[in-house]
């Protein structure tokens, strides 16, 4: 009968132990340590992102003859809202990616200064602008805004991009290739307006 007793306390002592004390303790949640982070990319007109206008118009609005090889040939006014903290210099570029031969870069504006609220219409074809940022090449090799001209029966988007970049761009030429390869790991966010042009 004693012995019966002595099996019981044991059989009891184990279940409780078990029940109350030997559980697997929850692990702690897993690190991130080493994982890369994309850099942040708010696209135009999103709250508290950076935000690009183009002259007074919409997005995906016709650009006007005066921004054309049909018009004047002017480059458009162009302002921009939002900035985030950190931005040294701003990048513009200017593509048409409906080219025949390839995407075509029509202009490419660089460390714009971050107190600068905006680009006047009519740019020169100047290396250094009077707000002290710098022009780039484009595709057919010239400084300065290229005007779009498809060809005749067709209609290509023209895409507006703003970089907001963490530091200066030293690049001893600035072309296409040079300006996306200073931009990479460093933009800080940037932002989209598309506009189209029929000739």
């Amino acid at each position: 009968m004693h012995k019966h007793w002595i099996a019981a306390g044991s059989l009891l002592v184990v279940v409780i132990v078990f029940v109350c004390g030997c559980s697997t303790p929850t692990p702690d949640p897993p690190t991130h340590a080493g994982v890369s982070v994309s850099p942040r990319v708010t696209t135009a007109g999103t709250s508290g992102g950076l935000t690009l206008h183009v002259a007074s118009l919409a997005s995906d609005a016709t650009l006007p003859d005066i921004y054309s090889c049909r018009g004047t040939a002017e480059s458009p006014a162009i302002s921009w809202d939002g900035i985030p903290d950190g931005t040294k210099s701003l990048v513009l570029i200017l593509d048409d990616p409906d080219a025949p031969a390839g995407p075509f870069t029509h202009w490419i504006v660089y460390n714009i200064p971050p107190t600068v609220g905006g680009l006047a219409p009519a740019q020169p074809n100047a290396k250094v602008l009077a707000s002290g940022a710098q022009q780039g090449e484009t595709t057919a090799g010239s400084r300065g805004y290229y005007p779009p001209c498809p060809p005749i029966g067709t209609t290509h988007r023209y895409v507006f991009r703003l970089y907001a970049v963490d530091m200066d761009i030293t690049q001893p030429t600035a072309d296409r290739n040079s300006i996306d390869w200073a931009l990479n790991g460093h933009t800080l966010t940037k932002a989209e307006f598309t506009t189209t042009f029929r000739r």
